[in-house]
């Protein structure tokens, strides 16, 4: 390993068990620095980073790390049932500190505890960073939003101080003042730091840029956008390169047709001069035999050159990126216009959701958004309108609440926790629409990238990107189609193609649309009609304008 490289990799593959490659013979290294991982969704980010970590042993091939490796996972808003000194990874020595302050002298307790005896007082000085305090130790996960427990999270990494550390997607669910913090606590991390992110704020404060794509790692020196300039410089003398090659195999394509043309017409010359008795047999069977050996010699040279040609196109087209995307349709649910599908108790009125209006629900990380939208999934045809329990500790006075009036609607969550685990992406489909043909279901998956192996392994397996695909399936391809869409924070863990795909397909919806995100460019590009603010105060009111 060189002295400046923090991990490296050595002809890195890994296999799902049911045989289908992750990743194939991948090696490189990444610096002491700051390292953002980029490459589409799906191409195996996510996969690697586990490798790196050890928490999946590779197939072949070997990793090297420079010390010990400290992760934050993409999926770490699936593990609601802990408690936030486990998330902050100091519950163990918060239980050895407490039992021997208790008296219990156990070496066990003394080896939990290790040098860390003042991790008290540093958790809650980290903390009040976040607005949390050590009086949060013991507090539920679930009682605090998914940008909450990122930022716990992010911030039990730094009170680590591990030699690496590797953040999957760490700007998910994160509201702009949170995004801030992180790009402060990532200007001054402790450590070599990895970080695979689709936000381009974030990446713009890396030292380097390491690309996975088709399988292969390549490191630029410098931040997202000069390595994006480098690439669209790439790019266009590949394309330069692409269009130069077609051309040169269109010549000789021609030059063939041409010579075997100019071949068939001396050979036609030649039969009738043999049989018009003009030269003596002996003489005119030698020269149809030297002419035969001739044009079989110039064939096969224009063969040659054929191939080569063809050769310099396939070689040139590999370098040209034709990266695919997500391409989806959104079936017309002929909702009437002006049917009445949510309702919200506002500040001084009812504030309501009407096909085919798209409302942005906005408000700071913590406000309840989530947990709002939670309970009225749960309570959907319940008579009165579900109201959020806020979180112990907050500062609201009142709690949001609203009804869903519809028995058609879909919702994808935060945490994308509503699918079968176990499950492969095919069976979670067909939950929602057990009349459509196998064959149907498989094509729709297609249409997001999941094809053949991959729509039928188990959702468990899959990445984040891999995951919201699934859920976002369930909502397309309900049978019937629903009325209303239900989408909290729809962007996590997408690439910027297959947001702005998700957006197109959003924009061909006649539905309702009611989404929580803080991505305002996405807002943006599915036309908001109404804008709901939940308030410190738990209370909800109709904005004239997006936030900035």
């Amino acid at each position: 390993m060189s002295l400046s490289s923090a991990i490296s990799l050595h002809r890195l593959s890994f296999v799902w068990p049911d045989g289908t490659p992750a990743l194939n013979d991948v090696s490189g290294t990444f610096s002491t620095g700051r390292t953002g991982l980029i490459g589409r969704n799906g191409s195996g980010k996510s996969t690697l980073l586990r490798l790196i970590a050890g928490t999946l042993p590779p197939s072949s091939g070997a990793v090297s790390t420079s010390g010990d490796v400290a992760t934050l996972p993409q999926l770490l808003t699936l593990h609601s049932d802990t408690t936030v000194a486990a998330l902050l990874g100091i519950d163990r020595t918060l239980a050895g500190l407490r039992a021997i302050e208790g008296g219990d002298v156990d070496q066990r307790h003394f080896d939990a505890v290790g040098d860390d005896w003042d991790i008290e007082a540093r958790a809650d000085e980290a903390l009040d960073r976040i607005g949390f305090s050590s009086a949060d130790f013991d507090r539920s996960v679930a009682t605090v939003s998914g940008g909450e427990s990122m930022l716990i999270a992010i911030t039990g990494l730094r009170l680590r101080r591990a030699p690496i550390t590797l953040l999957d997607e760490p700007t998910n669910n994160l509201d702009r003042t949170a995004r801030a913090r992180l790009g402060e606590f990532v200007d001054d991390w402790p450590g070599a730091l990895v970080v695979v992110s689709h936000d381009v704020e974030l990446l713009e404060r890396m030292d380097h840029t390491t690309e996975l794509h088709d399988g292969a790692l390549s490191t630029f020196g410098g931040p997202y956008s000069a390595w994006r300039e480098h690439q669209e410089a790439e790019q266009v003398a590949a394309e330069q390169a692409a269009r130069a090659a077609q051309q040169a195999l269109k010549v000789e394509k021609r030059q063939r047709v041409e010579a075997e043309t100019k071949l068939a017409r001396r050979e036609r010359t030649g039969r009738k001069t043999q049989l018009s008795g003009g030269i003596p047999k002996i003489l005119a069977g030698r020269r149809a035999n030297n002419a035969q050996v001739s044009a079989g010699s110039l064939r096969t040279t224009l063969d040659e050159q054929v191939r080569a040609a063809q050769a310099a196109v396939d070689d040139a087209d590999a370098r040209v990126r034709r990266n695919e995307r997500i391409s989806v349709d959104l079936p017309d649910p002929a909702v009437p216009r002006g049917r009445r599908l949510v309702e919200f108790d506002g500040a001084d009125h009812m504030l309501v959701v009407q096909g085919p209006e798209r409302v942005a629900l906005v408000g700071a990380n913590g406000t309840g958004k989530s947990t709002l939208l939670e309970r009225m999934v749960e309570t959907s045809g319940d008579a009165e309108p579900s109201e959020t329990s806020r979180p112990s500790g907050s500062s609201g006075s009142s709690a949001p609440s609203g009804r869903i009036l519809t028995d058609r609607f879909g919702y994808l969550p935060q945490r994308l926790d509503g699918l079968a685990e176990d499950a492969s992406a095919v069976e979670n489909v067909r939950e929602v629409a057990p009349g459509a043909p196998a064959g149907d279901v498989r094509n729709g998956l297609a249409r997001l990238l999941l094809r053949g192996s991959a729509a039928d392994r188990p959702v468990c397996t899959l990445s984040g990107g891999e995951r919201f695909r699934v859920s976002l399936a369930r909502l397309l391809l309900a049978d019937p189609p629903a009325h209303l869409l239900i989408l909290d924070e729809p962007t996590n863990n997408l690439d910027l193609a297959s947001v702005a795909q998700l957006a197109d397909a959003l924009n061909a919806y006649r539905g309702a649309i009611l989404v929580v995100s803080h991505d305002i460019a996405f807002f943006e590009s599915i036309g908001i009609d109404t804008v709901i603010e939940v308030g410190a105060d738990g209370v909800l009111r109709q904005r004239g304008e997006l936030p900035e």
